[in-house]
């Protein structure tokens, strides 16, 4: 509690910040006829930070399963890596799809 000087007022007041956790999305590959499974396994290690068991467990379940969530994160680095992932894919001719989706 703390007085004013000036208008010798009380002032009560209780402030409390609510912190929330950023919404965080999960960036999926999807399968394609075109796109080299290697190219996949690079593309993983290079911009999603994969090892290269996890790479190669990941573009298995992506050509089987249709597709597979390759990383989670907070919407401007999920955006970033569909962005670089996109632009790599297309520099090197092959049409790899990826998209990003609310977790």
């Amino acid at each position: 509690m703390a007085v004013d000087s000036t208008t010798d007022a009380i002032i009560d007041e209780k402030i409390s910040d609510v912190i929330m956790e950023p919404r965080r999305f999960k960036v999926i590959f999807l399968n394609d006829d075109v796109t080299p499974m290697e190219f996949v396994i690079e593309l993983l290690m290079a911009v999603f930070r994969h090892t290269e068991t996890s790479a190669k467990d990941l573009t298995l379940k992506i050509h089987n399963d249709g597709s597979a969530v390759v990383g989670i994160y907070t919407h401007e680095i999920a955006e970033q890596r569909l962005f670089e992932s996109t632009q790599l894919a297309r520099n090197s001719g092959f049409p790899l799809q990826v998209r990003a989706e609310e977790e």
